[in-house]
This record gives C-alpha cells, sequence and structure tokens, in this order.
C-alpha cells in the first residue's frame, strides 16, 4: 500500500492576510514592495515598487501596442500609394516590418511574464512578513535583509546573472524562433508577412517539403547511430591497444592521436576534403600503386550516396577516435584489477576479458557521455558541411543532398535560394524534439541512472 503523503497547509492564506492584514500589506497588493517599505525593508520595497512604475509606463505608451500590433504582424503587408490629402501629395507607405514588429512583441510577452512572477514574489514576501509579525516574531531589517544575499540566499545572489543570461541569450532567442515557425515568413514575404497557424508544420510533415524531411530524418539518426558507435567502439579498442603491457612509448602514441583531435575540425576537414577530392592525393596514391584504374568521386556532386556516406562516417571516426581514446585510457587505468586476474585464474582469454569485464564497465560509466555524443551527432553541422557540403546532390529532395543531415539542411532553407525562414523554424522545433526525446529515453535506460 502507499501510504498518501500528508497535506501541509500554508501558515497564512492569501485570504488572510488580505482581510487581516494592515493598511500596508493590503496595499501591497496594489502598489508592490508597499509592506516591505512598511517594514523598513528599504532596499527590497523600493526595487518592487519602481519596476512597478516602469512596467505601468512602459505598458501603457508602449506595451499595448506592441502586444496589439503582434496579433497581425502589421497593418500593411504590401507597397502602396495612398493620396494624403492633408498635404494634398500622392505618399507611398512601406510594408510594415513583421520580423521588428516580432521580436518586439515577444520581448513584450517576456517582460509581462517577467513581471508577473515578481508580482507574485512580492505577494509572497508580503505574506511572510504578515505571519512575522503575526506571530510576534522578529521582522529582517533592510541590513539582514542585504545581509542575507550574500549568507542563507546566496544562492540566488549568485544565480541572477546566469538566469538573466539564459532568459536573454537562450530564451528569448528560442521563443522568437518557435514563434516564426506559425508565419508564413520566407522569401516571398521577406519583410510583411503574417500568421498561419500549423501550416508550415504540415508543409514540412506532409506537404512538399515531406519527400526531403523523412530522408533526411533517417539518414541523420543512421548517421548519429554509426558516428556514435564507431567512434566509442575503437576509441576503446585503441586505448586498450595503448595500454597493453607489451607496448612501449605509451605518452608518445597518444600524443600522436591527441594532436588529430587538436587541430581545428575547420582546418581538418577542408584538408581531407582536398585530399579525396577526384583530382585529390588520395586518388592519386592509389592509381599509382594500381589499385584503381581511374579517380573514385568520393565526396563530389558525382558520387554515389552510399560511397559518400561511407566516406564522412570514416572520416569522422579519423576525427572521433582520440576523444574516446582519451576518457576510455582515464577509465581503464582505473578499473579493479581482481576482477580481471581471477578471470585470468579462471581460463578466461583475452577476448571474454573484454567483452565480460572490461568492455561493460566502461559503457557503464560512459553511457551518459555517450547520450550526449549521439545528441552532438544529429546536430554535427561541421563533418557534412565542410566536408561534403550534403553532395552528392539529390534531385529528388528539396534543398538538400543525399549527406545533408536535418540541421545542414536547414541551414540551406536558411541561406539558400528559397530562404524558408518559417521552414527552418519548424525543423529546429522538431529537431529538438526528437533530440529530447531520444536522449530521455537512453538516458533512462542507462545503469548510471537506475542505479543513480
Amino acid at each position: 500500500m502507499f501510504l498518501k503523503k500528508k497535506h501541509v497547509a500554508p501558515k497564512a492564506t492569501y485570504r488572510e492576510v488580505w482581510s487581516k492584514g494592515d493598511i500596508a500589506t493590503k496595499l501591497s497588493f496594489f502598489l508592490m514592495g508597499s509592506n516591505a517599505l512598511a517594514n523598513k525593508q528599504w532596499v527590497k520595497g523600493l526595487a518592487l515598487l519602481i519596476c512597478e512604475i516602469v512596467f505601468i509606463v512602459w505598458f501603457i505608451f508602449s506595451g499595448i501596442s506592441t502586444l496589439g500590433i503582434l496579433a497581425a504582424l502589421g497593418p500593411i503587408k504590401n507597397k502602396k500609394v495612398v493620396y494624403d490629402a492633408a498635404q494634398g501629395v500622392y505618399i507611398t507607405k512601406q510594408p510594415s516590418n513583421s520580423v521588428l514588429i516580432l521580436l518586439f512583441g515577444v520581448l513584450a510577452i517576456i517582460l509581462c511574464i517577467a513581471m508577473i512572477y515578481l508580482y507574485i514574489v512580492n505577494l509572497r514576501s508580503t505574506r511572510h512578513n504578515y505571519i512575522l509579525k503575526r506571530d510576534g516574531e522578529h521582522i529582517p531589517t533592510n541590513i539582514e535583509e542585504l545581509k542575507s544575499l550574500l549568507d542563507t540566499r546566496l544562492h540566488a545572489t549568485l544565480m541572477v546573472i546566469p538566469l538573466l543570461g539564459i532568459l536573454f541569450f537562450t530564451v528569448f532567442p528560442t521563443v522568437f524562433m518557435i514563434s516564426m515557425a506559425f508565419t508564413n515568413y520566407d522569401r516571398q514575404h521577406p519583410i510583411a508577412f503574417s500568421w498561419t497557424g500549423f501550416q508550415a508544420f504540415g508543409n514540412v510533415l506532409s506537404g512538399d517539403l515531406a519527400g526531403t524531411f523523412f530522408p533526411v530524418l533517417g539518414w541523420t539518426l543512421i548517421w548519429a547511430v554509426a558516428a556514435t558507435a564507431t567512434t566509442f567502439f575503437f576509441g576503446v579498442l585503441l586505448a586498450m591497444l595503448i595500454e597493453s603491457k607489451g607496448i612501449k612509448y605509451k605518452a608518445f602514441w597518444r600524443t600522436v592521436f591527441v594532436i588529430i583531435w587538436a587541430v581545428p575540425q575547420f582546418v581538418s576537414l577542408l584538408m581531407m576534403a582536398q585530399f579525396l577530392d577526384y583530382q585529390g592525393a588520395f586518388n592519386n596514391i592509389l592509381m599509382n600503386l594500381h589499385w584503381i584504374t581511374s579517380p573514385i568521386h568520393f565526396i563530389d556532386n558525382q558520387a554515389s550516396p552510399l560511397v559518400a556516406r561511407i566516406t564522412v562516417i570514416l572520416v569522422n571516426m579519423w576525427i572521433g577516435i582520440p576523444v574516446s581514446m582519451l576518457v576510455s585510457t582515464a577509465i581503464i587505468q582505473n578499473l579493479p584489477t581482481d576482477q580481471i586476474e581471477a578471470a585470468k585464474i579462471d581460463g578466461a582469454n583475452a577476448a571474454q576479458i573484454f567483452s565480460s569485464i572490461t568492455f561493460p564497465q566502461i559503457l557503464f560509466v560512459m553511457a551518459p557521455s555517450l547520450i550526449q555524443q549521439f545528441i552532438g551527432n544529429i546536430n554535427n553541422f561541421n563533418v557534412i558541411f565542410l566536408l561534403t557540403g550534403g553532395a552528392p546532390m539529390n534531385s529528388k529532395y528539396n534543398g538538400a543532398g543525399s549527406t545533408d543531415l536535418l540541421v545542414t539542411w536547414l541551414y540551406n532553407l536558411t541561406f539558400g535560394q528559397e530562404q524558408r525562414y518559417n521552414a527552418s523554424a519548424v525543423l529546429g522545433i522538431l529537431i529538438f524534439i526528437i533530440s529530447a526525446v531520444v536522449s530521455l529515453i537512453a538516458y533512462r535506460h542507462t545503469n548510471a541512472y537506475k542505479e543513480g
């Protein structure tokens, strides 16, 4: 049987605070900070009061019009010439800038939500002071309130700047991008656009872009699984090889592989693109060795989609294996040796020890990191964009090539000829949903989560 959690009633309801509180307490329901000022908590009271006054002034003179015009994203959708009776001349009215209207509208909504939160903080503070006064306890003074910000509430003080950063540099752009997905913002409507509901989602999932979305999604998932699995497995093998007892100069070998990882991907991938070019060094080497009679198209527009996809996976192994090797080395060096020695005594060979002891323990420790790598590979823009640019192009796709991932296709839709910003926003939302669902499901099935 499960025992029901006992409900603990609040020490005072807001109805009680309103009905039994003094004038300053009741006034704080309308003028934020009134109760704090009455109790000589000057900094808190003035801060809340000033925030409310500034918000009301902004809301009256700017906020109402900003939110009102947000509903239509601007009254003028096309450039038109109208007669101005006051001046007696014809004037040209430019279309409304819907991007700025949407930007300031989203910001206005966030400010309104932030003001509601401050109002709740004000009510909580008022109720807290009321309870202290009702029960005859000491109400913190202004100095004590300020000292608590560096003592008992230090965590809140330290979180102010990070939270503001998250609000303006993460939440605000994300909400703006999500809002764009519900408009017809594209090349045909570059300045003035309108709300279209879920039309852009329909275009991606069942409309003209569906024939591209689902194949690219399938390749993106295959790529993410292959890129994560290969770099992890071969990184573990490489780490075990270097840590073997018969290997000399271990630090040297680690350094050689780390150099590959330390070189910026921009340099490595562009160099590899030149190396694998149709007239590049790799084809020349193979022809000089008489292994092939003519150059092979690895990553250009004439390449086979299968060859190009295998090529990007192999190149990603060259870049990603050193990272897994370093992490695996640290784990291998700290593995308990008693289990391995006991297995050797029982007659287990190296392959059995690896499959039954070493690999499971490495996988247990690295499972959360593997999930992170998997999500990173779903959004791995650099390898595809710098190595193949999405090539070979596919005539059946809309703005994407055979090696394009969802994230590179999103880039093509945004900065390519079509400039379908609304479809790009939809793809951004879908990528986030896929990444979040996959990571949550995978993490909940790891031993680290089950035993945590």
